[in-house]
Parts: C-alpha cells; structure tokens; sequence
C-alpha cells in the first residue's frame, strides 16, 4: 500500500532533488578503492564497498558523502557503462563459467552464459572471447554483473593470439575478403593509351606484393623533368555497388600488422590482377606532370593506359646504388631515370621546404619474425633516399589530383588537416606568447601564416618546444570538400596512388575517369562515408599499435629480466609518470613517478608543461634524450615498464 502512496513517492523524489550529487567517471586503483572524477577535474573517493558495483570506465552518478573534511561518493546511477562489448579470457572453476575483461585496470571475474549459438563445451579455460555486458548492479531490476560470450576468438594456445586478438578488440576483419577468379576487364569507355613499351619501373620493399604505382621520368632538354605516374587501376575491375566495392567501402583500407595483412580487396585483385608485377600486361590510371628545374610543378595531364613495369626494384638496393654502395646495379635506361628522379626528388623537397612544409624524416621499425610469429628482431630503418624519391613522386601526383577535383568536380575524398582546431587557437596562441613567440592568433588558423610560422619554430631546434605544441595539434580527417593540409602545407591534398589499399581512393579514381569521358560527377561523397573512412584509418592505426606493443614485450622480456639499458626519448609526461620511446627499436614504455625518486614527496611533476622536477631542480622535460633501464615486461596488459638509469 505505501509503494503506491503518492506522498511517499513525492518524498523520495524531494530526498534526491536535494541529496548533494555528482556525475563523473569511475577510475579504478590496484587497491580496491576507486576514484570518481568529474568532468571538470574534481575527483572524489570511491570506497572498497561501493566499487563492487561499478567497473572502472562506468559513467554513474553518485551521491556525495561528507564526514569533517573527508569527502567520497557512492554510485547511484549508471549513466554510461565502461564496459560494453569487450575481449576477455575465459574462467572455468568447478563447473561456473566467468569471464576476466581484457583491460589492463579490470581485474573482476564476471560471470557468463554462452550464446546459443555456441557450443560451451569448445571453449576452455583461458580462451580469448568477445563478450557483452548484459547486466550491471547499477541498473534497474539488475543484482549484479552479467555477461554473455558472443564469440570465441583464440584458443589458449593459438600462436596467432596477439593479432586475432587484437583484430577482434577492434572488430575488424579476422582474413582477407573471399571472392571468385573470374574478373574481366570492364568496357568503361576509356580510350587507353598503350604505354607497354616504356620503361617503367616499381619500387617496394621486399616483400611487398600489392604494388599500386609505377614510374617513368625524364630529363628534359630545356631542364626539369616529365614524370608519369602510373597506379594500378581496380576499379577497371571492380564496378560500383558490386559486392567487392561494397565490401572494400566497409573495409575501408587494407590493415597492415607486423607479420599479417588483411587486404582491402579479394586477394586475388590486390596481389595479383592489379598490382604491378615485372613483364605483366597491367590497365593503369596515369598522370604525367612537369617538374621545373626548381621543383615548382606545371602542367599535369591524367589518363587511362595499359603498361608493363620493366623493373621490380627494391628500396635499400636503389639507395645503396645511387650512394655507391653494394654490388647491385640496374639496367642502364633504368639507371639513368633512377638517377634523374633522385635529382628531381631533390628539388621537389627544396621547393616545399620554401613554399610548402615538409615532414621530419622518422625511422620505420621492422619486425623481423619467423613463421610462428615469435619475433627474432627489430630494426630501424631509416628513410633513405629511394624511399624519398617515392614520396616525393606521391605528394606531387596526390597534389595533382586534389587540383584537378576541386577545379572539375568540386569534391572527392579530401585529406584535410588543420594545424590548430579553432577551439584549442586561443591555449596554443596564449602557449607560443608565453615562450615569447609573438605571432597573432589568426596566423594559427591561415595556411599561408602558419606556413612562416612552422618553418620559424622548426629552426628553433626545440624538442620541448616541438612536442608541447603538439598537444594543441588537431589530427587529420577525410572530407568531401577540398580543404587545407596544414601538415604540408598544401591547399588541397587527395590521394589517388593507393586504390588497391584506400577506398578513397577508389572513389577518386571513378571521379578522375568521369573527367575524362566527360560524364557529369555523381553527388559528392556523404558525410558518413567520410566519417567512416576517417574512423576506420583510426581503428587500424590502433590495430597495429596493439600487436606491436603485444610482439615488443615478447620481444623485450629477456632484456627486462637482465635490467637492459636504452637510449630513450621523453614523448608524454603525465600526473603518474612520463612515457618514453626506445630509440632502439621504437617500444615504449612507462616510467612511473616512485621510480624517479624513492622519496615520492620530492617529485613535482608538472604535466600540463610537460616538465619533471626532483628535489627543486628541474631534471626531464618533454622530447629530452634519457637513459633508461627495462625494469619489467607484463605481457598481461602489453606494456613495458623503465627507470632512469643511475
């Protein structure tokens, strides 16, 4: 009878408008207790008892508890739930089946049913499963924390662990896309040029099989060079809304992981009907552009074509030929293309360096492996002059492109990046006054400014200076419209080179072809296309992230057991500590705050500057050169651990 009292539910309702609460986001601890903290930066106590009924990432409300000074929460309400769909090891103990969530600051056991469509008997204890959150205590009619396995990922014992893993933590695709053999060449009503006489010729590294551009360059008598660029051409293959595109469209870009690819494309386009083999008839999508003798680019034409690379070649051998170095050497009409496109490439990056921007040249790690995954190296690998030449030939054509889609068609697929996003202008412009850098705000936010205002901040050598800017720096996204890159300091930038790899780039191959027969462009691309595409990029820039963290601590554990040293660069500071880069090799690894000094109370880490100091004295601050010890390698949550060295 009184739970349907109107005056007792009006009560409950006045106790709660005016019971002190906040809203926040459960952060939780190695030791039981947990913090709330709130999106303005308070945090609030969360005691051992009340973190039994949340789970660290949990949004809830909470209601406010005051004793004295002493303030802590209890979580009332779940707003949002941390966990959703997630990966997690399976726990079989005297017939009860739980899941562990596979995250590095969760440590419950859940319990589990298995979907239906499961068998329960063929998954064991420690197996990898995709799992969902189906109850939580902090929901209504809900008791307790529930989950179902929708997916049974890995066995224990599977060697392929770290990728299919990882693969299916991000939901993308385990394999390549299934397709049959039978792929004739389209009538798209393209006049194609026979280019299959000329010497064209590839450069790749040595285990590359989807090779999407191909090259011919020539020095020209009044200087400067004529450079065609040729790109493997599948949509001549694949047609628009055919299950193939429209499955490349979900895939968005072939994923590349150390020791796997998962290709955009049925296997059978990408490493073989389109890609550009040695002595293989191939129908291209072509540009031949002038380069003047300063490197400022003239006239571009575009163009269909059939061609057959000549020369397979491969980037450390044309380095090495061209810096005198090693016993091979190419033919001769290769070599003296090989020759005229390094001087090209030379002036190309001159030119951008005074009218454009131009990136700073970062070693690639390579993963050596053998055939069950287990890593016998890491090397580093500078970029050397072939891989420059490629580069340079790529920027120069992807520029091409974007002017000829923003003057014909007025969209595409755009790379559009903005040094400063307009919400951040006003802290990096206050930042840059207070290291008495005078610029105006506007300067932030105009290509041409900003383009005077990099070159000045890049002569500063200042590596502090370079990555506490960064933090205001907004990220690179896919737009319809033509946009600025401020990262090259590029009006409009559109790639086209990639299409075996890109769906982008697909979608801008068709648009080039429409310029050519004269077709009327179809609408521009939907927002959501864009949104995808720029989303999934993301999503495999992580994929790879995570197996390579997974295959370094593999890799690095022997040297944690022997308290290896490294040579290492400070890339993030934070309230618990700094992380820092292996020269050597690329790993990163935390260093937590108790391990800067023994006596926590004289570490004063300041992490919005990005400066450490020790007993006053200011001793690390954002991209210094340190010393650092391997102290430990968790394979549990991927991550390597360091001290300074002594």
């Amino acid at each position: 009878m009184l739970q349907n009292n109107a005056l007792l539910a009006q009560l409950k309702q006045q106790i709660r408008e005016t019971t002190p609460r906040v809203q926040g986001v459960i952060k939780a601890t190695d030791k039981g207790f947990g913090f709330l903290e709130t999106d303005s930066g308070e945090s609030y106590f969360v005691p051992p008892p009340a973190m039994k009924q949340v789970l660290h990432g949990d949004r809830v409300e909470a209601i406010l508890k005051e004793e004295g000074d002493k303030k802590s929460v209890e979580p009332d309400t779940l707003v949002e739930p941390g966990l959703e769909r997630f990966i997690a090891r399976v726990q079989k103990r005297d017939g009860r089946l739980a899941v562990i969530p596979d995250h590095p600051s969760i440590k419950n056991a859940l319990k589990a049913r298995v979907k239906r469509s499961l068998d329960e008997e063929s998954i064991g204890d420690g197996d990898w499963v995709v799992a969902r959150l189906v109850r939580h205590p902090l929901k209504p009619d809900d008791r307790a924390f529930f989950t179902q396995i929708d997916e049974l990922v890995a066995k224990n014992d599977d060697p392929a662990v770290p990728w299919r893993v990882t693969l299916a933590r991000h939901a993308l695709e385990q394999a390549s896309p299934e397709a049959g053999n039978d792929w004739p060449l389209r009538d798209e009503g393209l006049q194609r040029e026979d280019l299959t006489a000329e010497p064209f010729f590839t450069i790749d590294s040595e285990k590359t099989r989807d090779m999407d551009d191909a090259l011919r360059v020539e020095a020209r008598p009044e200087g400067g060079w004529r450079l065609t660029v040729a790109i493997a051409d599948p949509t001549a293959y694949v047609e628009e809304n055919h299950a193939a595109d429209l499955e490349a469209r979900t895939r968005a870009f072939t994923v590349y992981l150390p020791g796997q690819n998962v290709t955009m494309l049925p296997e059978v386009l990408a490493d073989d009907l389109c890609s550009l083999w040695e002595g293989q008839e191939r129908p291209v999508l072509a540009c031949s552009l002038d380069v003047a003798a300063d490197g400022s680019l003239g006239d571009y034409r575009f163009f269909a074509a059939t061609m057959s690379s000549k020369a397979r070649l491969i980037y450390d051998q044309v380095s090495d030929w061209l810096e005198d170095q090693g016993d091979w050497a190419p033919a001769d009409e290769i070599g003296e293309q090989l020759n005229a496109l390094r001087d090209l490439t030379e002036a190309r990056a001159a030119w951008r360096a005074e009218h454009a921007l131009v990136f700073k040249d970062r070693p690639d790690y390579v993963f050596d492996l053998d055939e069950a995954g287990n890593v016998l190296d890491i090397r580093s690998e500078e970029r050397r002059i072939a891989n420059r030449m490629i580069e340079e030939s790529m920027i120069a054509a992807n520029a091409c492109c974007a002017d000829l889609l923003a003057d014909k068609v007025g969209h595409g697929i755009f790379n559009v990046h903005r040094a400063f996003e307009p919400e951040k202008a006003d802290a990096a412009h206050e930042f840059l006054t207070s290291q008495q850098i005078e610029v105006e705000r506007e300067a932030l936010l105009e290509l041409p400014r900003y383009r005077e205002l990099k070159r000045a901040l890049e002569s500063r050598e200042d590596a502090w200076l370079d990555a506490r800017l960064r933090r205001f720096q907004g990220f690179t996204s896919m737009s319809a419209q033509p946009g600025p890159h401020f990262g090259l300091g590029l009006s409009a930038y559109a790639t086209w080179t990639s299409p075996i790899r890109k769906y982008g780039d697909m979608v801008n191959h068709r648009l080039i072809k429409r310029v050519l027969t004269g077709e009327s462009a179809p609408a521009k691309a939907s927002a959501a296309l864009t949104e995808q595409l720029t989303e999934r990029r993301r999503l495999n820039r992580m994929a790879e992230r995570d197996v390579k963290d997974w295959l370094y601590v593999r890799f690095l554990t022997e040297a944690a057991k022997q308290q290896q040293e490294f040579d290492a660069e400070i890339v993030d500071i934070r309230r618990g500590g700094m992380r820092v880069r292996l020269t050597a090799n690329g790993a990163t690894a935390f260093v937590p705050a108790p391990l800067l000094h023994s006596d926590r109370d004289k570490v004063a880490i300041d992490d919005k500057e990005g400066r450490v100091q020790i007993e006053g004295q200011e001793r690390f601050k954002l991209g210094d050169i340190i010393r650092v010890v391997l102290t430990e390698a968790r394979e549990e949550t991927r991550s390597l651990v360091a001290r300074p060295a002594a």
